[in-house]
C-alpha cells in the first residue's frame, strides 16, 4: 500500500511539473524577425503565418521588421537568439544563398549559424520590355539588342539581388553584352520602362503583372519550370528556348541547435498555415506558389540554389560596395 501511495504521489508530481512546463512554453511569445522594411509580399505571407502559428500553438506570436544592411542586421540578430524556438527568421532566397558569394565578410553562416524550418512558397522573375521596344518574343528581343548595341541595357530593383543575376545568365546564355542599370526598387524603373527610359527590366514577376495587363509594358518570359499562374500566357525561358531557370523562396529558419522537437513542432505549424485555401487564395494572386516543405526538403534546396547561383556571381563580377 505503501509503494501504491508512493507511485501516486510521484504521477501527480511529474503530472504537476509537466504541467507547469507546458504552461512556461506556452507563456512564451514567439518573435518572427523579417529583415526588410513591412509591406510587400513577404510582409503578407508573414502576418498570416504568424496568425496561424498563434491559432495553432495557443502563444503569442510578434512579427518584427528588423530592416539594415540588405537584410543582414536582422538576420544576424536571430542568429545570436535563443535556440528555444522563441526566435525565428522569415528571409527570401538571398541573404541565405546568394549573399555567401556575395559578400567577403558576411557575419553569418546561413548553413552553421541556421536551422532550416520550411520553405513557405516560390516566385518568379519576369523580363519585360517597354513599348519602343518591337520585340513581342525573347528571339526577337535578342535579336533587336544585337542589332541595337546602343540600347542593350537592363534594369533591376537592386545591385547584387535575383533578378540582377538572373540577367547575368540569360545574358551568358544568349551571348549579350548588357550593361546593368541598378534601382533602388520598381516604381521608378517600371515608370521608365513604360516611358521609353529603359528597354527591359528584371524583376519578380508579381511585380509586373498590373502594368503587363494594362498593356503598358510586355512581359517576355518568366523563370520558372513551368509557367507563372498570374501570367500563363507568357512562356518560360525554358520554352523559349533557354535552358535556364530562376526560382526565388522565402522561407523561416530558427537558430542552430535548436532542439529537433522544437524543429518538428514549428515545422507542422508552419506547414499547416501555408497549405490552408485562405494562405493560397491571398498569396497566388501575388504570384507566390506556397509549398510548405519539411525542414530536410527546405535544407536541400537552399544547397542547390546556392550551388546554383555561386559560379553566376562570380562571373558576374559584381563586388558590394
Amino acid at each position: 500500500m505503501r509503494t501504491i501511495r508512493i507511485a501516486l504521489a510521484l504521477t501527480l508530481a511529474l503530472g504537476l511539473m509537466a504541467d507547469h512546463a507546458a504552461a512556461q512554453v506556452g507563456e512564451s511569445p514567439i518573435r518572427l524577425v523579417l529583415p526588410f522594411p513591412a509591406g510587400g509580399v513577404g510582409d503578407t505571407a508573414l502576418r498570416m503565418i504568424a496568425e496561424s502559428m498563434r491559432v495553432r500553438l495557443n502563444r503569442t506570436v510578434i512579427v518584427e521588421n528588423k530592416p539594415g544592411a540588405a537584410g543582414r542586421l536582422g538576420i544576424q540578430s536571430v542568429k545570436d537568439a535563443p535556440a528555444d524556438g522563441t526566435v525565428l527568421l522569415f528571409t527570401p532566397i538571398a541573404p541565405m544563398a546568394l549573399f555567401p558569394h556575395v559578400y567577403d565578410n558576411l557575419a553569418y553562416d546561413p548553413v552553421r549559424d541556421f536551422q532550416p524550418i520550411s520553405q513557405v512558397g516560390t516566385f518568379d522573375l519576369g523580363v519585360a520590355v517597354g513599348a519602343n521596344v518591337p520585340a513581342k518574343n525573347l528571339k526577337e528581343l535578342v535579336d533587336w539588342l544585337k542589332n541595337h548595341p546602343d540600347q542593350a541595357a537592363y534594369g533591376t530593383p537592386a545591385a547584387g539581388s535575383l533578378p540582377h543575376f538572373f540577367a547575368v545568365l540569360f545574358a551568358r546564355h544568349a551571348n549579350l553584352d548588357l550593361r546593368h542599370v541598378a534601382y533602388k526598387g520598381n516604381p521608378q524603373a517600371i515608370t521608365d520602362l513604360i516611358g521609353g527610359h529603359l528597354p527591359l527590366f528584371f524583376t519578380s514577376t508579381q511585380d509586373l503583372v498590373e502594368a503587363h495587363k494594362a498593356g503598358r509594358i510586355r512581359v517576355l518570359a518568366t523563370s520558372g519550370l513551368a509557367r507563372s499562374p498570374a501570367l500563363s500566357e507568357v512562356p518560360t525561358f525554358m520554352e523559349s528556348g533557354y535552358a535556364i531557370r530562376g526560382e526565388g523562396w522565402y522561407g523561416i529558419y530558427a537558430p542552430a541547435k535548436t532542439p529537433a522537437a522544437v524543429v518538428a513542432q514549428l515545422n507542422r505549424a508552419v506547414v499547416e498555415a501555408v497549405r490552408t485555401d485562405e494562405f493560397k487564395n491571398r498569396l497566388t494572386p501575388l504570384g507566390v506558389q506556397t509549398t510548405g516543405t519539411s525542414a530536410e526538403e527546405f535544407s536541400r534546396i537552399q544547397k542547390s540554389d546556392s550551388e546554383l547561383w555561386g559560379p553566376v556571381i562570380k562571373a558576374s563580377g559584381f563586388k558590394p560596395e
